[in-house]
C-alpha cells in the first residue's frame, strides 16, 4: 500500500455503501425498541419491567466496545483488522433477531411464559448486547481508518443520514410484513396478527439484516497476506512489542485536559440531550390533550428535519473550510438548548403553537449535534490507537444515553410528587435538561479540537499497520 492509496481516502459511492450498515442498525432499532417492546408488553401482558431490562443489555455490555476496539488496534485476525470484530457482532445480532422471534411467536400461540422461554429470551438478547458492543467502536474505527481527516465530516454524516432513513424504513416494512389479522385458532381477539406473521418478520428480518451487515462492508477492508503481515513484524519490531496497556490508554486519555474536557461535553451533553426521550410523545398527550395519531407523528417531525440538516450541513461543510465540528457541535447544542427552553415555556403557558416548531428545531439540532459530536470523537481520537479511544468515547456515549432516558423519566415522577402539576412536571424536564445543555457548553468551550488533531493524528507514509482499511 503506498501513499497516494492511503491520501484517497474513501469515495462517496462506498461511503454511501458502507451506510447501508448503518440502515441496518436503524431498522433493528425499530424492530427490538418498537416491534417486539409492543408485542410482549401490550400484546402479550408482558411486565414492562423485565422487557425493559432485557432491552437495557445493551448499556451495562458497553464496556465491551473499549476492550474490541484495543484489540482492533493491536492484532490482526485472518489479516483484518476491523472486519473480524464488526462481522462477529452482527452475526451475533442477526442470530438474536432468529431466536427472539421463534421464542416470542412461541409465546403467541400461547405457551406459557416459564423460565426456558424466558431463558431463551434471555440469551437471545443476551447475544445481541454483546454483538452490538463488539461491532459498535470497531465500524467507527473502521471509518476513521478508511477516511482521511478532511472526509470524516461527510462520512460519519452520510452514515447518520442512513441512520435516520433505517428508523423510517424500518417502521414502513414491518408494519408490512406484520398486517392487522383475525389471528389463529387459540388467540382470536387477543392479537391483531398470527403467530407465523411474527414468526415470518423476524426471520425476514434477520436474513434481511445480517444481508446488509455484510454486503456494505465487504471488500471495505484490505485483507494483508500472510507474508506481508511477517514482513511488517520483521520491520517494526517495537511496534509489535511495546504496546501499551488498556489502564495506559484510558490515563493518556484523562491525563490531557483537551481530552478531559471532551469526555464532559460528551457524557453531559449525551446525558441531558436525551432526558425528553422518554417523555417527549407523553408530553403532547397530558399537557395538550393530543390524541395518539398526532404524537405518533413526532418522530417523522423531528427525524425530517434532522435528515435535512445533516444533508445541508454536508453540502456547506464541502465549501466553508470554517464549518468545523466544533462549530457544528455549538450549532447543534444550541438548537437543542433553544428547543428545551421552548417546550418548558410551552408547558407552563399551555402554548400548543410552540410544539411543532420545537419538533423541527429538535430535529435540527439532533441532526448537527449528532454528526458533529461524530466528528470530534474521531478528532479526538490518536493515530494508532483510534479503536481504543473510540470505544471509550462510544461507551461515555452509552452510559451517558442510558441515563439519560431513565432520568428524563423519574424527574418527570418526582416533579409530578411533589407538585401534583403536570405541566410543571414536563416542564421541569425541559428546563432541566436546558441548564445541562448550558454546561455542556461550556465544557466544549475549553476544547481545542484542531491542536490536538494536529498533534496526535500524524500519519507518516509508511505507517500501514492501521490503515489496514486502505484500499488497493
Amino acid at each position: 500500500m503506498d501513499t497516494q492509496q492511503t491520501q484517497v481516502g474513501l469515495s462517496l459511492g462506498r461511503n454511501l455503501k458502507i451506510g447501508l450498515f448503518h440502515l441496518g442498525s436503524g431498522m433493528t432499532d425499530i424492530l427490538l425498541n418498537g416491534v417486539w417492546n409492543r408485542v410482549m408488553v401490550a400484546d402479550l401482558g408482558v411486565s414492562a419491567t423485565p422487557v425493559s431490562l432485557l432491552l437495557a443489555l445493551r448499556y451495562f455490555l458497553a464496556p465491551i466496545g473499549v476492550w474490541a476496539g484495543r484489540m482492533s488496534d493491536q492484532r490482526l485476525i485472518g489479516g483484518f483488522r476491523r472486519l473480524f470484530w464488526i462481522w462477529l457482532g452482527r452475526g451475533l445480532m442477526a442470530l438474536s433477531v432468529l431466536l427472539l422471534g421463534f421464542a416470542t411467536a412461541d409465546l403467541a400461540r400461547g405457551a406459557p411464559t416459564d423460565l426456558p422461554h424466558w431463558a431463551l429470551i434471555a440469551v437471545a438478547l443476551l447475544l445481541f448486547s454483546l454483538g452490538n458492543g463488539l461491532s459498535g467502536s470497531t465500524f467507527l474505527a473502521l471509518l476513521y481508518d478508511r477516511s482521511t481527516p478532511d472526509q470524516r465530516g461527510r462520512v460519519v454524516g452520510l452514515v447518520w443520514t442512513f441512520l435516520l432513513l433505517g428508523f423510517t424504513v424500518g417502521g414502513v416494512l414491518f408494519a408490512i410484513l406484520l398486517p392487522s389479522s383475525e389471528g389463529e385458532a387459540g388467540t382470536a381477539g387477543a392479537l391483531s396478527f398470527t403467530p407465523d406473521m411474527l414468526q415470518n418478520l423476524f426471520v425476514i428480518a434477520a436474513l434481511l439484516l445480517g444481508g446488509l451487515w455484510f454486503f456494505s462492508l465487504l471488500g471495505e477492508e484490505r485483507r494483508i497476506p500472510r507474508a506481508e503481515r511477517a514482513a511488517r513484524t520483521d520491520d517494526q519490531p517495537r511496534a509489535a512489542t511495546e504496546t501499551s496497556s488498556l489502564r495506559g490508554d484510558l490515563r493518556l486519555a484523562w491525563s490531557d485536559r483537551r481530552t478531559r474536557y471532551f469526555f464532559w461535553y460528551l457524557g453531559l451533553s449525551m446525558l441531558f440531550a436525551f432526558v425528553q426521550d422518554p417523555i417527549l410523545e407523553p408530553f403532547g398527550g397530558d399537557v395538550f390533550n393530543m390524541p395518539g395519531d398526532v404524537t405518533t407523528r413526532f418522530a417523522a417531525y423531528w427525524g425530517t428535519t434532522a435528515i435535512l440538516g445533516t444533508l445541508v450541513f454536508l453540502y456547506l461543510s464541502r465549501r466553508y473550510a470554517w464549518l468545523t465540528n466544533t462549530r457544528l457541535n455549538y450549532v447543534g447544542v444550541g438548537l437543542l438548548l433553544a428547543t428545551f427552553v421552548a417546550f418548558g415555556v410551552a408547558g407552563l403557558a399551555d402554548l400548543r403553537w410552540l410544539v411543532t416548531p420545537g419538533l423541527i428545531t429538535l430535529g435540527l439540532g439532533l441532526g448537527l449535534w449528532n454528526v458533529g459530536t461524530l466528528g470530534l470523537m474521531m478528532d479526538m481520537s490518536p493515530f494508532g490507537r483510534a479503536g481504543t479511544f473510540l470505544g471509550f468515547w462510544t461507551l461515555v456515549v452509552t452510559l451517558a444515553r442510558g441515563t439519560g432516558v431513565f432520568s428524563g423519566g423519574v424527574i418527570k415522577d418526582v416533579s409530578l410528587a411533589l407538585t401534583g402539576n403536570v405541566s410543571v412536571a414536563y416542564a421541569a424536564v425541559f428546563i432541566i435538561g436546558a441548564v445541562g445543555l448550558g454546561v455542556a457548553i461550556y465544557m466544549l468551550s475549553h476544547i481545542d479540537a484542531a491542536s490536538y488533531k494536529a498533534e496526535n493524528q500524524s500519519q507518516p507514509a509508511d505507517t500501514t499497520t492501521v490503515f489496514a482499511g486502505s484500499m488497493d
